[in-house]
């Protein structure tokens, strides 16, 4: 593939737009990366591979190169335009390549100028990967010189550059080294690496990604190329290889927005089902990945739902009416693929699209070609169909035992005292609130949902199993309760199709004594009940720790960082803003409760999951920081006391 694409002349420093600054990063990496474990630190690779892809979807690159040293530093390197060099409008002591490396909200992805779509829309990508490396190395080819500047730790080490003539180069490259200050003794892994990698090739069909790593990992090949025309297509077909299907092909295919909607952008998706493996679908907005969904994952499932039932109408099979996503989702295996311009994400690390229209767009685009599908293929829609029909028999029939099993546990389990049930005979939808003492109990009995809702108070701390006999398990009083409300057994006596909640939702204080109750708790339900965390049933509470008023305007702020923003930008009210700081939950009334941590329209919930990728690590911290070795304990405490960044006493 040729280095010299046609290059843009609209994207110059005047296309890069400056916000604010990059202060908070180091001191809060949490708010931009998710955190400091490994999944945060991979995704500096995904910040600035992201950058590169939409070079590519732009149509200015089509091969990028990803290296990992042997040193644990990587290389990305594009050959797309290069990030612009010449001194900013704003700033002209300061070239274009040090705003965007140095400022947050710095780049060209605001206006849809320099990109139709981008993945990378907050501006803060480049700039976080390089507060939080140690070394960063930026090369730029344009017109036809090379230019380059160095950074540590956010702060650049010289001006740019000029290194000398690049005749036969053009883009950027990158080489940086996460720091040891932020990440501890994490390292990269070549096989999470590389399975990116191979996700971005999929996603966009004229692209291909070379890849090279210096260090030896199991399987994971030390060189490779990607390069995909078949796009999702392909990927699946590889995903399902083995595997019996309905149909010989999926369904599968592209559109563009432009065409029906007059709008930027386009959607890729390829769907089959199988009877042998459990469904997945795997969402992407302008290749970045969603793991948790969003608007364009429900277009595509309304589409694909009302496509079936529409057949079904048509064959005359009145059970089609009964077919629900659940059951669509349950051996479908989806691939789901948009770019947008200016689409919302929830939160920094995007694991969720919130773009409304995406839904619209999405559905629309998707729909007629999926009844033209079945309508071309009787042979496996009929398939299809009779599958999805069985399962939704299957589900309706599940939903009446469990109806019928919840009603008889109801009059034969000896309830605690303390516990407020809700009203539901139906156990979908239904919530127990494990909540930490009772005058928080008071506020929340008067805030929930009586027919959905249910409350069990705590007194105190509750025993920590790991450094318990097993004879304490069964005889202490709390965990004794704790069990026959969720109606279920512990340990190997646990089944999870007896709980008789669908979510189980720690609620505790936002300081450290509710912290440490939470921690008691999740080390319960992980060595007790774990298949209830695997199945998705787990959940914390956020309840806020400040509530900002202006007026008839009121707010709430989860941590003090939050609320300096929202004083900073204002509520939009009248008058002076008011802070009020929420000591514990027994000192919210019910409308702040209900508002801001129980109504599912307006509250925030964590899901309590463990890495699959780090099972024994998992095993191995909760053993460390709630086992009876206390001196494991200060280990931990004395390794990682220097991330600590904020203590609330």
């Amino acid at each position: 593939m040729s280095d010299l694409l046609p290059q843009s002349d609209s994207y110059d420093a005047s296309s890069i737009e400056v916000l604010e600054g990059l202060e908070p990063v180091r001191k809060r990496p949490g708010m931009y990366i998710g955190g400091t474990d490994e999944r945060a630190l991979h995704h500096l690779v995904a910040e600035v591979l992201d950058n590169s892809m939409d070079e590519a979807v732009a149509g200015h690159a089509n091969r990028i190169e990803v290296e990992l040293h042997a040193d644990y530093s990587i290389t990305i390197r594009d050959n797309g335009r290069g990030i612009p060099i010449d001194p900013h409008p704003k700033f002209p002591d300061k070239s274009a390549l040090e705003v965007i490396l140095c400022t947050l909200h710095a780049g060209g992805k605001f206006s849809g100028k320099a990109y139709a779509t981008s993945g990378g829309l907050h501006g803060v990508g480049a700039s976080v990967v390089n507060a939080l490396s140690d070394k960063l190395r930026v090369e730029v080819a344009r017109n036809r010189e090379l230019y380059a500047q160095e950074f540590s730790r956010g702060i650049p080490q010289g001006p740019v550059a000029k290194v000398g003539p690049a005749p036969n180069r053009r883009g950027t490259t990158f080489t940086f080294h996460p720091d040891a200050e932020i990440f501890g003794a994490l390292k990269f892994r070549p096989a999470r690496l590389l399975t990116m990698v191979r996700s971005k090739a999929y996603l966009f069909s004229g692209v291909e990604i070379r890849w090279k790593s210096a260090i030896e990992d199991g399987d994971t090949p030390m060189e490779a190329t990607f390069h995909f025309p078949g796009g999702l297509a392909d990927y699946l077909n590889e995903q399902l290889t083995g595997n019996v299907t309905y149909s010989d092909k999926p369904f599968a295919g592209k559109v563009s927005f432009q065409d029906k909607f007059n709008a930027p952008g386009s959607v890729e998706w390829a769907i089959n089902w199988t009877p042998v493996r459990d469904g997945f679908v795997q969402s992407y907005c302008n290749t970045v990945p969603t793991p948790e969904g969003g608007t364009h994952e429900q277009g595509f499932w309304a589409a694909v739902l009302k496509g079936i039932r529409a057949y079904g109408e048509l064959a005359n099979n009145k059970k089609a009416a009964q077919i629900t996503r659940e059951d669509m989702a349950a051996g479908g295996c989806a691939l789901v693929s948009c770019f947008i311009r200016e689409p919302e994400f929830v939160g920094q690390t995007k694991d969720r699209l919130a773009t409304t229209e995406a839904a619209r767009m999405v559905e629309g685009a998707v729909r007629d070609h999926f009844d033209n599908w079945l309508a071309a293929d009787p042979k496996s829609a009929g398939a299809i169909l009779d599958f999805l029909v069985l399962r939704a028999e299957e589900r309706l029939r599940r939903r009446q035992e469990k109806e019928t099993s919840r009603k008889t546990a109801t009059k034969k389990l000896r309830l605690p005292g303390k516990l407020v049930d809700c009203t539901a005979t139906n156990k979908i939808g239904t919530e127990l609130f494990i909540v930490e003492g009772d005058s928080a109990g008071g506020s929340a009995k008067m805030g929930r949902d009586r027919k959905t809702q249910a409350l069990l108070p705590l007194r105190g701390k509750i025993l920590n199993v790991l450094g318990a006999a097993s004879g304490k398990l069964t005889t202490n009083a709390e965990i004794s309760d704790l069990c026959q409300a969720m109606g279920v057994g512990l340990g190997p006596k646990f089944r999870l199709d007896d709980l008789r909640y669908d979510r189980i939702i720690i609620m505790t204080d936002a300081d450290v004594d509710g912290a440490h109750i939470a921690a008691l708790l999740m080390t319960f339900f992980y060595t007790q009940m774990r298949p209830m965390i695997d199945a998705g049933h787990l959940y914390l509470a956020c309840p806020p720790l400040f509530r900002l008023t202006q007026g008839a305007k009121r707010v709430y702020a989860l941590d003090e960082a939050e609320k300096e923003r929202l004083y900073a930008e204002g509520l939009g009210g009248k008058g002076k803003i008011d802070v009020s700081r929420f000591k514990g939950l027994g000192e919210m009334d019910a409308k702040d409760l209900k508002e801001t941590t129980m109504d599912p329209a307006s509250r925030r919930l964590i899901r309590v999951s463990v890495d699959d990728d780090l099972p024994g690590e998992t095993s191995d911290l909760v053993e460390r920081l709630m086992g009876k070795k206390p001196e494991l304990r200060f280990q931990y405490i004395s390794e990682n006391a220097r991330f600590v960044e904020e203590l609330d006493v």
